[in-house]
């Protein structure tokens, strides 16, 4: 796809751990990086005003819940294919596990109390989506482009995946091509964003693919602690931007269905919040998913006025 600038920018407080957030970006929706703190590039030349994901007043119009649906299509909703997300590990992973990590975070990811916020997006039929993800498998790529990637090499990341067979080509899916430590993504990974969303035609098929970096690159941009409840910071903070990058992908693959104002996603607008919290491994989480406790952030309620929470 041409990236069309359209990415959230993202101000948005934790104030437990003094995070400030940030961000912008083209055809792409962004997860931001930097002090203070950025999650997604914005989608377009002028910026938002910062959001801060407060909690629900109860003072917001019926039916005005803080978040406009532009008509555009969603992804895994009733009477449609299911959203089956698949992984790419990009550079060399070996030993890290980030691997074991984030594949258990994908696999249980959905269905969750976190992830049936979502349920709340509807389509232009109506339908709403579904509570509920597969996980596809993954690939690896040892480095066929190189550590220093732009946008339109790791779009070739994902094509080099789909058309070798290695994964399948599913207009369902959501791709993530996940970079070790020691790849840069040159269009502003650490420095204005930690991970986007975005879509392209790719063998035919319109591919939804995301670009999440390795925090261990830039805790102090891209990760709200520098340690993690699984015992690596990198890992635990990429499990945030990757189920940020998820919901969105799934209530605006093509960029036209749910955003608000300049193009602030669900995700965009709760970016670094994270509600209640408890201590696990010596670091804090918010959420238990399978057999793991995570400190993933809060997503918007498109209901009852619409308000940050992690579970619906």
């Amino acid at each position: 796809m041409k990236r069309f600038v359209c990415l959230s920018l993202i101000l948005a407080v934790f104030a437990a751990v003094g995070i400030i957030d940030s961000a912008h970006s083209q055809g792409q929706s962004q997860e931001l990086a930097n002090s203070p703190k950025i999650i997604a590039r914005s989608r377009g030349n002028n910026g938002d005003q910062p959001f801060g994901g407060a909690a629900h007043t109860g003072n917001a119009k019926p039916g005005s819940n803080g978040i406009t649906y532009h008509g555009g299509p969603l992804m895994g909703v009733v009477g449609g294919p299911p959203v089956t997300a698949y992984y790419i590990w990009y550079g060399n992973w070996s030993g890290n596990s980030a691997v074991t990590i984030l594949t258990d975070l994908i696999q249980n990811i959905a269905p969750s109390a976190y992830y049936n916020i979502n349920t709340t997006y509807y389509n232009a039929s109506n339908a709403s989506v579904v509570n509920a993800v597969s996980y596809g498998g993954s690939t690896t790529d040892n480095y066929s482009r190189g550590t220093a990637l732009s946008d339109s090499a790791i779009q070739g990341i994902v094509s080099d995946a789909i058309t070798s067979g290695r994964l399948p080509n599913n207009s369902a899916g959501v791709y993530f091509v996940l970079t070790s430590a020691d790849v840069n993504a040159t269009s502003g990974f650490c420095t204005s964003y930690c991970g986007w969303h975005t879509y392209g035609t790719i063998a035919g098929s319109n591919i939804k693919y995301s670009f999440v970096g390795n925090a261990d690159r830039c805790l102090s941009s891209c990760a709200a602690q520098n340690q993690g409840p699984n015992g690596n910071a990198g890992a635990d903070a990429m499990a945030s931007i990757i189920a940020h990058e998820l919901e969105e992908a799934v209530t605006d693959p093509n960029i036209n269905a749910w955003y608000q104002g300049r193009y602030q996603e669900n995700a965009d607008k709760c970016a670094w919040t994270f509600g209640a919290t408890y201590s696990s491994n010596g670091a804090l989480a918010n959420m238990h998913l399978g057999n793991r406790d995570y400190l993933i952030q809060q997503n918007w309620v498109n209901a009852l006025g619409g308000y940050c929470a992690k579970s619906y």
